[in-house]
C-alpha cells in the first residue's frame, strides 16, 4: 500500500465540529480514512451484525453516555462523574457477565488485591491471575542471565499465555487488565478467549501514567523526539 493512502487521523488539523467524523456536514485532509476508506467502513459495519457483537458495542456506546452528568441540560457542558473501574462494572453488569478475569503484573499486587475485593464488594466472582505464573524460567525462552532483571538470580518469565489458558480454562465472561509489560499484555491478547479491557498499563517511571510523558513532551520530556 502506498503511504498517501494510509489512515492518518493523528496529524487531522481540523477543529472538531469542522471533522466529517463527527460531522456529517464536516471535511477530512489528507489520509481521512472516513473519506478514504467507504469500502472498509462498509465492511467493518458488516461485523457488526452478530447478535453478540452488536450487543456489545451497543452496551459499550451506552455505557459511555452515562459516564457524563447532565446530559439533558442546555446548555450542555460535558462533566465526566465515573473512574474506570466503575465503568468497568457497570459495563460487565450490563452484559450480565458474573466471572471476571483479573489478569495482573505482580508488581502490582496491591492494586490487584484492591481491585479484587471491588469486584467481589459488586458481586463479581474474580478469577485472578499473576504474571509470574507456572514459576518458568526466562532461560526456556531463551533469555540470556545478562538480559535479565536480577543478573545471576533465578528469575521466572512473565507468562500471559499461560494467564490467558487459565481463565480461559476458568471459562471468563470478561477479562480485565492490570499493569501489564509492552508485549506481554499483547500474547495475552492474542491468547485469551473472552473479551478484555484494560484498567491500566504498566509504565515504570509514570507511576503508571504513561500520558505524564506526552504531556510534558515540550519540556522535561522533550528528549523523547530525539532519535
Amino acid at each position: 500500500m502506498k503511504k498517501g493512502n494510509l489512515s492518518d487521523c493523528a496529524n487531522c488539523s481540523l477543529a472538531p465540529q469542522q471533522k466529517i467524523c463527527l460531522n456529517p456536514e464536516g471535511k477530512g485532509v489528507k489520509g481521512c480514512p472516513t473519506l478514504g476508506k467507504k469500502k472498509l467502513t462498509g465492511q467493518a459495519q458488516k461485523k457488526y451484525q452478530p447478535a453478540n457483537v452488536r450487543e456489545f458495542a451497543r452496551q459499550a456506546s451506552i455505557q459511555e453516555g452515562e459516564c457524563y452528568a447532565g446530559r439533558d441540560k442546555r446548555p450542555y457542558v460535558m462533566h465526566p462523574t465515573k473512574p474506570r473501574i466503575r465503568e468497568i462494572c457497570e459495563f460487565a453488569r450490563k452484559m450480565g457477565y458474573n466471572r471476571l478475569g483479573l489478569v495482573f503484573c505482580v508488581g502490582l499486587n496491591k492494586e490487584a488485591a484492591i481491585v479484587a475485593q471491588i469486584l467481589q464488594n459488586q458481586g463479581f466472582e474474580t478469577v485472578s491471575v499473576a504474571c509470574k505464573v507456572g514459576s518458568v524460567p526466562k532461560e526456556a525462552i531463551g533469555v540470556k542471565d545478562s538480559e535479565k532483571i536480577f543478573i545471576g538470580e533465578y528469575e521466572s518469565m512473565c507468562n500471559p499465555i499461560l494467564q490467558a489458558v487459565i481463565v480461559n480454562d476458568a471459562k471468563t465472561d470478561f477479562n480485565i487488565l492490570l499493569g501489564l509489560c509492552v508485549g506481554h499484555d499483547s500474547l495475552f491478547f492474542r491468547y485469551t478467549k473472552a473479551p478484555t479491557t484494560v484498567l491500566a498499563v504498566k509504565d515504570r517511571v509514570t507511576g503508571h501514567n504513561p500520558l505524564g510523558p506526552l504531556y510534558l513532551n515540550g519540556n522535561y520530556y522533550s528528549w523523547l523526539n530525539v532519535p
